[in-house]
């Protein structure tokens, strides 16, 4: 199982997600162990990409190996080199297949076969007819047979209780309802209490900030959009005033007076950046930035009560942010989306203080 591994390709400029596995392709007589790329899309690199159906192909034809000869030649490029030695290997063919379809599964948000057979076993649970009983016992095989004790989350009982549901023992049967009954009781408990700091996710939906540009200027009303650190929101800093956040921090980014001069007499953000592209940084300034940037956010919400009530409207939702800037560091996808992280630390400050919490520390002039 390779679902703590990510990874990702891009296709026509979008990132499509995916994970890996290691896994062994015979060429000829040697045996290369390699990395086995899955993605959301359904596509597997397999030394090439195929479909879920041509590398089943590839793995009943032993091109991607489930077994290992004994005395056969192996290699990892460029590491090293051997020869297998009583080789043993836990997944057969049709478990590696049925891991693999699993895995585009569970990347493209889809019930992966464990989903399907609880689904199962919560529907013969409720209406325990022989047409439901045959189902869970069919979507119980359909997991492939070395995930299957994963299947409850329980490796005290491993997947005793799935097998016990659609067995023929009546006895069992009743545990096996009992023990479902009890993990019911269990999950509803935990679901009604709340962590004693509150909640451990949001219950809204993820907010996008879109970073659309008005060539012609700012409508009267852009609704969220004024999260955009290019809104024209005046705010003052290191002893002088800039058109907007955007402005702010390229003017401090250089040390340049000259350049700060010109930044904040240009109402264009772009040309602020361009200004700033052609003066020299500050020393030290890649690894203070995001600092920068979170006190010249919360100056602007300081600094304008309306733009504060408007990230304050946005609760505790997950914010995202397309706002392009420069690069893929504060934005943009497969970037570290810092604008978004530092936008919802801004408004937690904001709520706080609002609620009469003092969280503040006094800070030096920048």
């Amino acid at each position: 199982m390779g679902r703590l591994n990510r990874t990702f390709r891009e296709v026509d400029g979008e990132r499509v997600e995916g994970t890996w596995r290691h896994a062994f392709i015979r060429n000829g007589d040697t045996y290369f162990l390699t990395d086995l790329k899955i993605y959301a899309d359904g596509v597997i690199d397999c030394w090439e990409h195929v479909t879920l159906d041509e590398f089943a192909v590839k793995v009943r034809e032993g091109w991607v190996a489930t077994t290992l000869p004994d005395g056969a030649r192996a290699s990892a490029h460029h590491v090293a080199a051997w020869t297998f030695g009583n080789p043993m290997t836990w997944v057969d063919e049709d478990g590696l297949i049925g891991e693999v379809a699993d895995e585009i599964d569970q990347l493209a948000g889809r019930p992966d076969s464990t989903d399907r057979c609880l689904a199962a076993a919560d529907v013969y649970r409720h209406d325990p007819t022989e047409a439901n009983r045959a189902a869970l016992e069919e979507a119980y095989l359909a997991i492939p047979e070395h995930l299957r004790n994963y299947a409850l989350g329980d490796m005290d009982y491993k997947d005793g209780p799935l097998r016990d549901l659609f067995g023929a023992d009546d006895e069992a049967r009743q545990r096996a309802l009992d023990y479902f009954a009890d993990q019911d009781q269990e999950r509803e408990t935990a679901e009604a209490s709340l962590p004693a700091d509150g909640p451990e996710g949001s219950g809204r939906s993820t907010i996008t900030i879109r970073g659309t540009v008005y060539p012609s200027g700012w409508p009267a009303d852009p609704g969220l959009e004024v999260l955009q650190n290019s809104y024209p929101a005046p705010i003052t800093c290191h002893g002088g005033t800039y058109p907007s956040v955007t402005h702010a921090y390229w003017a401090l980014s250089t040390s340049d007076e000259r350049a700060r001069a010109r930044i904040a007499e240009t109402a264009n953000p772009f040309q602020a950046r361009e200004i700033a592209e052609a003066a020299p940084r500050r020393d030290g300034w890649a690894d203070a930035r995001v600092a920068v940037m979170g006190a010249l956010m919360r100056e602007k919400y300081r600094a304008h009560s309306h733009l504060a009530d408007v990230l304050l409207s946005t609760g505790d939702a997950q914010l995202v942010s397309n706002e392009y800037l420069w690069s893929r560091f504060w934005s943009r996808p497969g970037g570290r989306h810092w604008l978004a992280r530092l936008l919802e630390a801004v408004r937690s400050e904001l709520a706080a203080a609002r609620a009469g919490i003092a969280v503040s520390a006094s800070h030096d002039q920048m």
